[in-house]
């Protein structure tokens, strides 16, 4: 028998003790009505047992021999569950958890993409392209040139901002796994104490701590939600929980799971505790090794329901915050230093695809790089064929519009030093041009204005030369990409926002058939009540009119 509450002047009063007559039993029935809204409360049943037989005679040769029966008592409260659909519920809401997480990251990157202080980042593109089609109109009008540095200067900005926007959001999904992780043990604490509680009290044979069952299945349920889990209840009433196939709570301990940051002191790791040592570096910080081999999700596994590898809201961030900032690099093939190909484009792209954030990260930054190298190489191009002297900064170096923080200009571009790329993040302007855009000459050594470079630049923005990722190979340009690129992420958007809805109405129809087991009706209860009271006082009855009879024999005869 579990414990009982009853309302006694709109208090909840909590009962432990055995049932002994019918008016416990209506006890009962009130602890299910009074707590039908309670989160968590799984209804009661009143179970009824045999109290035995009197033997009158004992007949070798009858059928059975002749006995008085002596009613029946209530031997136990139980709870009314269904385990096919515990599992059943606590699967689905796991995988509904781990596709909103999804869907939700995507809402997120398209409000990056489409609102940036209620402008969207496809006006700066506009305004970039618009201002290099007048310069092709007038190259040698200060006019345009300064309308060709302001435009970049914004295109910029608003870029950094836009994948800022990304690595922010980045962020705050690595805070939210340090905080999930630190949910998820503290659930693993919770069960293995409420086992222990459970045990003390059911060990007698007496009490059933229903109440406290209530609680655990409930942090079963929350930590379904988490993680894939797999439970059962062992012989002495523990309820054991493994996450990822990996013991979580056992009957003697939980074995927790940790976070570090990682070598980049970027991003949290999250892994077993119990499979890695703990260390100390030349410093005397305390750190975990071991860490690579002790990963509680196995990331390269391909996400598919028919897998169960789609389920649990941790697994969800880690592959949507991914392990790194993304950029155009990701989407490009590998070489050493002999040449050979390491690695495909799609080999690369394998590597981020699963993650919503690091493929617009890297898409984005494609595109930021894509204009950069168009607008300088247009630049680059005029001064080599000239005599070195002709679009030059003045110290031998060709002019260019983008410079980066952390490189000098003359330094190439190599794939393989983030110092040297032009990427989003380390993209700056040419400070000396944007002060003064005359020094953007487009006027030859001979006199002659340099229309030639002014309609390469033109040309090169609409050449379909770019590729959005490995997957989708149909060459297209610059303001096509853009629009490709949000194309992709709305795609996304539906299919994942499609996945989520069906996967809730799949969570809500198993937990209406659930409530249907586990769930108080108002009106049953009533009912079993008044049945209970309605027994109860024809009992009542029964026994005075015995008494009544007796009395009136004893006064008659008397």
């Amino acid at each position: 028998m579990g414990a009982v509450y009853y309302a006694v002047n709109g208090k909840l009063i909590r009962r432990n003790n055995r049932i002994t007559d019918k008016s416990e039993c209506i006890k009962y029935n009130r602890s299910n009505l009074t707590n039908a809204d309670t989160v968590g409360y799984v209804r009661q049943q009143t179970m009824l047992g045999d109290r035995g037989y009197n033997t009158i005679s004992i007949d070798a040769t009858a059928i059975a021999n002749k006995q008085l029966g002596l009613g029946v008592n209530y031997s136990q409260i139980r709870q009314v569950r269904d385990v096919f659909l515990d599992q059943t519920y606590r699967e689905e809401s796991g995988r509904l958890a781990f596709y909103e997480t999804y869907y939700s990251a995507i809402e997120e990157v398209e409000t990056l993409l489409g609102e940036m202080d209620g402008a969207s980042f496809q006006l700066s593109l506009d305004g970039l392209w618009v201002s290099i089609q007048e310069l092709a109109k007038d190259p040698d009008s200060s006019v345009t040139q300064g309308l060709l540095m302001q435009r970049a200067y914004t295109f910029m900005t608003d870029a950094k901002a836009v994948y800022q926007g990304l690595c922010d959001y980045q962020d705050n999904l690595n805070r939210d796994i340090k905080n999930m992780v630190d949910e998820i043990n503290e659930y693993g604490a919770k069960i293995k104490d409420l086992n222990e509680q459970i045990i003390k009290i059911e060990t007698g044979g007496i009490e059933k701590a229903n109440d406290l069952k209530d609680e655990r299945n409930r942090l079963v349920d929350e930590l379904s939600g988490l993680a894939n889990i797999e439970y059962m209840t062992d012989a002495f009433g523990n309820t054991l929980v493994k996450i990822e196939g990996h013991m979580f709570v056992t009957p003697e301990k939980v074995n927790e799971i940790g976070y570090q940051l990682d070598e980049a002191a970027t991003f949290y790791d999250v892994f077993w505790k119990d499979d890695t040592r703990l260390a100390k570096n030349s410093d005397g910080v305390e750190f975990y090794y071991g860490v690579e081999d002790a990963a509680v999700f196995d990331l390269s596994q391909d996400i598919a329901t028919s897998m169960d590898t789609d389920i649990g809201e941790l697994k969800a961030l880690m592959i949507t915050r991914g392990d790194h900032r993304a950029n155009y690099t990701d989407l490009m093939a590998k070489y050493n230093d002999e040449g050979e190909m390491t690695a495909t484009a799609a080999d690369e792209y394998a590597k981020i695809s699963d993650s919503v954030l690091m493929t617009v990260q890297a898409e984005f930054d494609r595109l930021v790089h894509g204009v950069v190298s168009v607008v300088n190489g247009a630049l680059e191009q005029a001064w080599a064929s000239g005599d070195g002297t002709y679009m030059s900064d003045g110290k031998g170096n060709p002019m260019q519009i983008f410079h980066r923080e952390t490189a000098d200009v003359s330094e190439a571009e190599d794939i393989y030093n983030s110092e040297t790329l032009f990427t989003t993040s380390n993209l700056i302007i040419n400070m000396e041009l944007m002060q003064t855009p005359a020094k953007l000459s487009f006027m030859k050594p001979d006199g002659s204005v340099d229309y030639d470079t002014a309609e390469l630049l033109k040309t090169s923005f609409e050449e379909k030369t770019m590729v959005l990722n490995p997957d989708n190979t149909n060459p297209m340009g610059i303001s096509d990409y853009y629009a490709s690129l949000v194309a992709h992420v709305a795609n996304n958007g539906a299919v994942y926002k499609s996945i989520r809805d069906n996967e809730q109405i799949t969570v809500d129809s198993t937990e209406n058939a659930r409530q249907q087991i586990i769930g108080v009706s108002t009106d049953e209860e009533l009912s079993n009540m008044i049945r209970f009271q309605n027994a109860y006082n024809a009992s009542s009855r029964y026994i005075n009119v015995i008494s009544e009879m007796l009395e009136h024999l004893l006064n008659a005869l008397g």
